[in-house]
């Protein structure tokens, strides 16, 4: 007999492996036909008769019948079966084992009889999962340290903004200052990498701080991703100071310290009440202006782009009020480091009141930055709690500036008469000088020379003649009465006050800033007498402006108080620099000067206009008021902003 196991296990080797379907209890009937190949086959007896490929011989539906003999095998002869040789599976242990196993079991080795198990498949190994650098991917995969792409001054960012000058420079963004070509103003930029874990923060804190819309704050004008770079762009102040610069020169004076303190906590108070934090106020983020308004930069966009925590928000920001307090109050730094050009308190001194480190510290703001940062009965922990502090304060008067010179009374007493009779005072006629000794060969220059001494010397005697003459013609004009003999003299006033010649110089009574639109109503008091002093050298100026007149405000100027109700014709006005200039007026039953705000601006008139560094304001009409106010509309442009100059100012009846 021929030994088949060889070729039936390499038919089983090479067949597909059989489907959890065939295995099931609904098994067709070539699994029936295989356990009944199957059954016979032992119940014959000898393995011999039946070999282990029956099963598979029976799967294809072929009963198991013993094979013949071969004519190269003796008859006599059985073949031996090999000695590893075992029983062939039955149909219920192959389903068996199908369904312990799934698709891919331990399959018997028709050519060993051995059932080996097949060599374990290794699983693939998931691909690494790699960053797309950009802000849609899951930031905890973006790497913590990425420098921001390099740019230089030049570039342009959004093909709007050319960078200027990098202000700073960090491991993770770079800040400058650029130029918003499209609006033409200056403005700051961050720059980002947008494969930087925290670029999602940066832009979402961005655009909510740019949704806050508090002009108390630098407002954050755009904040975009561009292909590998986040820029964030915000408002540029050229003109303010930062509070470290204010106090390098020393500390605040109490109402300055106040005014800070004051503005910064309603602005941080605010920002809370909207879910806004601030999370890293410093002496660098606070901006003071020319006008006196305090603005903080960097609401929520600085916490971010340094990766700062966001828990107790509000003990954050009001601990950082109280340290610009402290700072403010004593020149020091309320913690043992040395910060932003201020010295650090003493490690082993802790935290003292600011009026035991200074003296002379106003005590109510120094009891208020005590209870911010020193340990207290009554801790302040949230701006709502230091905002109703403050307000509890007595209020803090600003220091009382110099009282100005008392304006000069106008002389109504007329020119001095002269007398025909008397002498005339001749104006002596200065001799000749000796022309100098010149060498005989050149007489011609010497007589040149004395004709043009002869010449002055003419001119400077019918000057005096001219002169001479006139005030003689004054004085037989005074005598007269000072009527012209064709003239009647005007009728008296029934009303019994002295009538008013028209073209006469006005005495003014008092001259006040008038700045209605700003918070500054006292805008350099001290220079007011030089707009009267007659010196077109010295000038009342303005405060120093960022903006033209009429982006922010219309303008500013100087309200006159006459006195008392007097018919005006004109106002002449002497400007350093050319200046466009309003002249507006009281309605004549005025008896109170209009209050510097909106309200008292809207009821002034203006009556005529003018421009230029020299102007003569004169209405079409004569306008019986009290008081002028002389507005600036438009001031010259300077190296650190605008700023208006008034050198001389008269009216005229």
């Amino acid at each position: 007999m021929v030994d088949t196991s060889e070729t039936d296990g390499a038919a089983t080797e090479a067949a597909p492996g059989t489907s959890q379907r065939d295995t099931g209890p609904d098994r067709g009937p070539a699994a029936k036909g295989a356990a009944d190949g199957a059954v016979k086959s032992t119940a014959n007896g000898s393995p011999k008769s039946a070999p282990k490929g029956a099963s598979k011989t029976g799967a294809k539906d072929t009963p198991a019948t013993p094979l013949r003999p071969s004519a190269a095998t003796p008859a006599s002869e059985e073949p031996r079966p090999p000695a590893d040789a075992t029983a062939p599976l039955s149909a219920q242990e192959i389903d068996a084992e199908l369904s312990a196993q799934g698709n891919r079991p331990e399959r018997p080795s028709r050519s060993r009889g051995v059932r080996r198990p097949l060599p374990p498949v290794e699983p693939s190994e998931p691909a690494p999962a790699t960053s797309t650098e950009t802000l849609d991917a899951d930031t905890a995969t973006l790497p913590a340290v990425l420098p921001a792409p390099q740019r230089h001054s030049g570039d342009k960012i959004g093909a709007r903004y050319r960078l200027e000058e990098c202000i700073s420079e960090s491991d993770t963004f770079t800040s400058w200052r650029a130029v918003d070509e499209k609006l033409r103003r200056a403005v700051g930029v961050h720059l980002l990498s947008a494969g930087h874990r925290r670029a999602k923060s940066v832009l979402t804190a961005s655009r909510s701080a740019a949704l806050l819309g508090d002009p108390r704050f630098v407002q954050v004008l755009d904040a975009v991703q561009e292909g590998e770079l986040v820029y964030v762009v915000r408002e540029w102040l050229p003109g303010a100071r930062d509070l470290a610069e204010l106090l390098a020169d020393g500390p605040l004076e109490p109402y300055d310290a106040y005014q800070m303190v004051r503005q910064v906590t309603d602005a941080i108070a605010a920002a809370h009440q909207r879910g806004q934090a601030h999370l890293r106020l410093t002496p660098k983020c606070v901006l003071r202006t020319d006008g006196g308004q305090y603005r903080i930069n960097g609401i929520a966009v600085d916490a971010a782009l340094r990766g700062l925590p966001t828990e107790d928000a509000e003990l954050t920001d009001v601990r950082a009020i109280g340290a610009l307090l402290y700072a403010s109050l004593t020149h020091r730094w309320p913690y043992p480091e040395d910060r932003y050009d201020l010295q650090g308190l003493p490690k082993d001194l802790g935290c003292v009141p600011p009026d035991q480190v200074r003296a002379g510290v106003h005590k109510g703001l120094a009891e208020l930055a005590a209870r911010i940062l020193c340990e207290h009965k009554e801790p302040i922990t949230t701006p709502a709690e230091l905002a109703a502090a403050i307000a509890e304060l007595p209020k803090i008067r600003p220091p009382e500036q110099p009282a100005p010179p008392a304006l000069r009374a106008l002389s109504t007493s007329r020119p001095p008469r002269y007398s025909a009779a008397a002498p005339t005072q001749t104006i002596p006629v200065a001799e000749p000088a000796p022309a100098p000794a010149a060498p005989r060969p050149a007489p011609r220059r010497r007589r040149r020379g004395l004709r043009r001494v002869l010449k002055w010397t003419a001119s400077l005697v019918a000057l005096s003649a001219v002169t001479v003459g006139s005030w003689q013609a004054v004085d037989h004009y005074n005598k007269q009465g000072g009527t012209p003999a064709n003239h009647s003299a005007p009728a008296p006033d029934p009303t019994g006050k002295a009538p008013v010649t028209t073209g006469e110089k006005l005495a003014i009574t008092s001259i006040s800033p008038f700045n209605a639109f700003g918070e500054t109503k006292d805008e350099h008091p001290g220079e007011i007498p030089y707009a009267t002093d007659g010196n077109p050298t010295t000038a009342w100026t303005t405060q120093r402006y960022n903006d033209q007149f009429g982006t922010y405000r219309p303008g500013t100027g100087l309200l006159i108080d006459l006195g008392s109700a007097r018919p005006v014709s004109s106002v002449d006005v002497q400007f350093i620099g050319d200046t466009k200039v309003e002249l507006k007026a009281a309605p004549a039953g005025a008896t109170t000067a209009p209050t510097t705000d909106e309200s008292g601006y809207r009821t002034l008139t203006t009556i005529a206009t003018g421009s230029g560094s020299k102007a003569t304001l004169k209405p079409t009409a004569p306008v019986n008021t009290r008081y002028l106010l002389v507005w600036l509309t438009a001031v010259p442009s300077t190296d650190e902003g605008y700023r208006g100059k008034i050198a001389e100012i008269q009216v005229n009846g």
